[in-house]
């Protein structure tokens, strides 16, 4: 056991209490960077409740990370360590000055070091879905159908 009570064996990434506050979330994202990446994150790290199709985003200008509420109540705290260690990867690289973005060796690297998410898994019951057809264009001189879900300005043998 350590001074604090706790034993060693218990899980490092513990996400913190529910319910999950801005407060809770920083600290949680301040302990995975120092037991993922021995470096502190000295930033701020926020909740974000209106991102839909992602999972975090790293901001360059502040440095600061933001997370999805959504996300996180919806695919839980491990998914989320994932996507935390992946905004952590473009934090530090940007800050020492190597590749930060998604298709560059550095952020690949380590990325796979840290077992961080490449992608964040699509919310429940958010699959895109196929939008029907909204056009039908009709070939004036052979009668050929042809379906677009786009308009579309096809001049004037079509219409």
């Amino acid at each position: 056991m350590n001074t604090q009570g706790k034993s060693c064996t218990e899980n490092p990434l513990k996400p913190p209490a529910e319910p999950m506050d801005e407060g809770a979330l920083q600290a949680w994202v301040e302990e995975i960077s120092l037991r993922d990446f021995k470096r502190p994150f000295r930033h701020r790290a926020c909740l974000n409740r209106r991102l839909r199709t992602t999972g975090g985003r790293y901001f360059l200008s502040d440095h600061r990370i933001e997370v999805s509420h959504r996300h996180l109540e919806q695919l839980g705290k491990e998914v989320m360590v994932g996507v935390i260690r992946h905004e952590l990867c473009h934090y530090h690289l940007h800050l020492q000055g190597k590749g930060y973005r998604h298709r560059d060796t550095d952020f690949k690297k380590l990325l796979a070091e840290v077992k961080g998410l490449r992608h964040t898994p699509p919310l429940p019951g958010s699959q895109r879905k196929e939008r029907p057809y909204r056009y039908l264009l009709l070939c004036r001189s052979c009668g050929q159908k042809a379906y677009r879900k786009k308009r579309m300005d096809v001049g004037g043998s079509w219409s």
